[in-house]
């Protein structure tokens, strides 16, 4: 932001050079020129962060009127000053004939005030910029994740209806199990959570899916090495494994072992999923649906800081997710 502010004033000293008549070479005077206006932005940049905590508040109205006061009292202090050093006439090199200090006061104090609503005017579009963009990108993720429904919501509610009456206590704790996997698909999704609380979850999912396919669903679970703390999108690795169950295990009559890695990589974390397929079968729906979604909301969320990656063979498909470790 300091760089930024001394690109800005040069460049705006640059310009009032270019537009001035010196009395003496142009580079000479492009380096009063830069003093100065380099001493009013590094100056009225601080006292902005200083009076900050007050400003924010204000309402838009009286904290842009307080930052006009702020750098036109700045303005005002630094021109008298260059003034009274240029021994109480305008600053030497002013070409524009300028009779008295005041005179140069006020042409600075012009210059801030239409500067200052120049730069006031970028940072409220850049801010409600920023804010769309924000809450489009929100939008987005909470409509890409209102589509991840469990599709065996019925198989299931089949399965605790059977289980009713033949295991009753197994039922309940079926249903129980339901109502927090649904919760979780149903709440905000524009914050991460922690990985120990995705995990849980998926377990949870792997519980009612075991209920209804018995020995036939197997999973190794291979994740001790990645932090409990670390922050992932809500419902990364529960889609995975539904995906996993839903296009490997049940199309195949004997099931199959699904494998479930996580790992830490440098400041990646990385997420394998893998399960067999039968390499004859054909793909059943939704299959690319729920991988683009996934990979769609982890773009939003990382931009290219995170990926999802797919690859199949041997009778084998793998995912791998890639996310910045947070925690």
């Amino acid at each position: 932001m300091v760089f930024a502010v001394v690109l800005i004033s040069e460049l705006l000293a640059v310009v009032f050079a270019l537009v001035r008549v010196p009395d003496g070479p142009f580079w000479a005077d492009l380096g009063l020129v830069s003093l100065f206006v380099q001493w009013l932005g590094l100056t009225g940049a601080a006292l902005l962060c200083v009076a900050r905590p007050r400003l924010a508040r204000l309402g838009v109205a009286a904290a842009s009127a307080a930052v006009f006061a702020l750098l036109m009292l700045n303005t005002a202090v630094f021109s008298l000053l260059a003034a009274r050093l240029a021994g109480g006439e305008a600053p030497p090199g002013d070409g524009a004939g300028l009779p008295s200090p005041w005179a140069f006061l006020l042409r600075n104090e012009a210059i801030c005030v239409i500067v200052t609503a120049l730069l006031l005017r970028y940072f409220f579009v850049a801010h409600e910029w920023r804010r769309h963009v924000r809450a489009e990108t929100r939008s987005r993720i909470e409509a890409l994740q209102a589509r991840m429904r469990p599709h065996f919501l019925f198989n299931t509610m089949n399965t605790i209806a059977a289980l009713t009456r033949s295991a009753p206590a197994t039922a309940e704790r079926a249903v129980e199990d339901l109502a927090d996997l649904l919760r979780a698909t149903l709440a905000a999704s524009d914050r991460p959570v922690r990985f120990a609380d995705e995990l849980e979850l998926t377990r949870v999912y792997a519980r009612i899916e075991a209920l209804r396919l018995g020995e036939r669903l197997r999973i190794d679970w291979d994740v001790d090495d990645v932090p409990p703390g670390a922050r992932v999108p809500s419902l990364t690795l529960q889609p995975l494994l539904e995906n996993a169950i839903y296009h490997g295990i049940e199309p195949l009559p004997a099931g199959g072992d699904v494998s479930v890695r996580g790992r830490v990589d440098g400041r990646q974390l990385v997420i394998t999923l893998s399960n067999p397929v039968d390499p004859e079968a054909a793909a059943r729906p939704g299959h690319r649906q729920a991988l683009d979604n996934l990979r769609e909301r982890v773009r939003l969320a990382y931009g290219e800081r995170g990926s999802v990656e797919t690859e199949r063979d041997a009778g084998q498909f793998r995912v791998t997710v890639r996310l910045p470790l947070e925690t």
